[in-house]
């Protein structure tokens, strides 16, 4: 199969060199702009998957009235932080 490119981004010169200081020993541009690509993709999937769980989770709940109201779970984990508060204090 044929590669494809991603078209090229104009950006001011003072960014490019930016990203020249980060590149890695051996690393191209054109490597970490891919390895860039890759990683935003990814996360943009798995941002999909996660809000497409959350409705299904939300549709799930709304029929059958089986949820937690949001001031009760924002009791518990304030409730819950303030108990890893003191145990982290304790332990100093």
């Amino acid at each position: 199969m044929k590669s494809a490119t991603i078209p090229s981004v104009r950006v001011e010169p003072e960014f490019r060199a930016e990203v020249e200081q980060v590149l890695g020993e051996g690393e191209s541009m054109s490597q970490f702009v891919e390895a860039a690509v890759r990683a935003c993709v990814s996360q943009r999937k798995s941002q999909a998957e996660f809000v497409a769980r959350g409705m299904k989770s939300l549709t799930s709940a709304r029929r059958s009235g089986d949820y937690v109201d949001a001031s009760e779970v924002m009791q518990r984990l304030k409730t819950r932080l303030a108990t890893a508060k003191r145990q982290s204090t304790a332990r100093r």
